[in-house]
């Protein structure tokens, strides 16, 4: 076996990153020790786990599509040791089957090998663990690149810390990385720089774009002559259905750079395997992984062991492979419904407004042409009331900018509708367009 030429940032490099909790925290004096619990011929007496021989459930037994072969399924039984595993307290980072199996998922998506100063972190759901590593990184008041618009189910984390948010601008290619560079070169002097930049970088939620390759080297390589970590945040990253060849990670690029340790990426099971089942996973530098999981054990001692053992099960029956195979009928399927979404808004917003199509993901984002030509409009009226009323939901862009400015963007859905609901609800959308600008149907 070859030794391993990545070279991984040293362990001091991080101590500035972390915030005053995370520096608090001192380890569990029982769970720090459970590791040797599994030492050869020792005997433990230390946890007060309860006796497996008293829960009531004997075996448990799951049926899945064949990835394969939809028409066929695989039946997995999980009993015995793993089922024992699945019931018990288990390790606060995840149960060793899942987490051997997700560094293996890690190794061939990203090409990232155990070893080399990196490790994972289940959690429950990628939320769970994107919102420790906020804690864990941030102190009140400190600053955060974002772009923007940004996903808005994290930014209830951002108000919580009072974070100083600096927003970077995005188009259809990812983060404009000009727009990066102006902010950071231009930073005030004696204000010290942000520690993280946050990306959504495949199928982005609210917009659907997917960074291109070239924007994507030049937000690492500002990170490295700049100082700041990137919080890869990817739950699309399975979900993509382009034509072209599905663009690396950060995870992976920054294989490329001298020293490897800047990224934090964060991975989910919602997209593809189920949403209530509730797992996520974080990959990144040990020091962080270290406070991450410290903080589990803190909250919630761990991310459940059934819900792990269950997917384990799964995966394990379908292999890599038929992971893959999966996510690629995921993928596909979601292509179909983007492509219903596109042709029923032709046929009604033609002419009211514009969009780019979206290669991942499961948003479109749209901008009503409402505007007078020197101000584009905004659609939190329009969607929030007048569309309502005429029987859509859909979200208006401004709650995607974290400073709340007018947007005339809006952001929808393809995910769950069936052609028939998407074509009315464009209908009915195409009415309030017209009525906000004035033009009968």
């Amino acid at each position: 076996m070859t030794e391993s030429k990545v070279q991984a940032l040293p362990v001091e490099f991080y101590t500035r990153f972390f915030s005053e909790l995370a520096t608090s925290r001192k380890p569990s004096p029982i769970r720090s020790l459970f590791p040797l619990e599994r030492t050869p011929g020792l005997i433990s007496l230390l946890a007060g786990k309860p006796n497996p021989t008293t829960f009531p459930l004997t075996s448990i037994k799951l049926t899945s599509r064949s990835p394969t072969n939809p028409g066929e399924e695989i039946v997995t039984e999980v009993n015995g040791k793993a089922l024992a595993e699945g019931l018990q307290y288990g390790p606060s980072d995840g149960i060793p089957d899942l987490l051997n199996w997700l560094y293996g998922l890690q190794e061939r998506s990203h090409g990232r090998k155990k070893g080399e100063g990196w490790r994972i972190s289940v959690g429950s759901g990628s939320q769970d663990v994107i919102y420790k590593t906020f804690l864990d990184l941030f102190n009140t008041g400190e600053t955060l690149l974002v772009e923007a618009p940004v996903y808005a189910g994290v930014s209830s984390i951002f108000s919580a810390l009072r974070l100083e948010l600096i927003e970077v601008e995005t188009d259809a290619k990812g983060i404009v990385s000009q727009s990066l560079r102006s902010i950071l070169e231009n930073w005030p002097a004696g204000k010290p720089k942000p520690k993280a930049l946050y990306t959504v970088p495949y199928g982005c939620n609210p917009t659907g774009m997917t960074a291109a390759l070239e924007r994507r080297k030049e937000v690492l390589e500002l990170a490295h002559v700049h100082d700041f970590l990137i919080l890869e945040d990817d739950p699309y990253y399975y979900l993509y259905f382009g034509q072209a060849p599905r663009v690396p990670s950060y995870f992976a690029l920054e294989l490329e750079e001298q020293n490897v340790g800047r990224v934090i990426r964060f991975d989910s099971m919602s997209k593809i395997l189920s949403a209530g089942i509730r797992i996520g996973f974080v990959s990144g530098p040990e020091p962080i992984l270290r406070s991450i999981d410290m903080h589990t054990g803190f909250s919630h001692l761990q991310p459940p062991s059934l819900t792990q053992t269950i997917t384990f099960s799964i995966l394990n029956a379908w292999g890599h492979d038929g992971f893959y195979t999966h996510t690629q009928a995921v993928s596909q399927f979601y292509h179909d419904k983007r492509d219903v979404f596109e042709t029923a808004m032709k046929k009604h917003l033609d002419g009211l407004a514009e969009w780019t199509r979206p290669e991942a993901g499961m948003f479109f984002w749209f901008k009503l042409l409402i505007g007078n030509g020197t101000d584009e409009g905004d659609s939190e009226s329009i969607i929030r009331t007048k569309a309502v009323e005429r029987g859509v939901l859909a979200l208006p862009g401004t709650i995607f900018f974290p400073g709340g400015k007018k947007s005339a963007y809006v952001r929808a859905s393809f995910s769950l509708n069936t052609p028939e609901e998407v074509d009315e609800a464009l209908r009915r959308l195409k009415l309030v367009i017209l009525d906000a600008r004035g033009e009968q149907a």
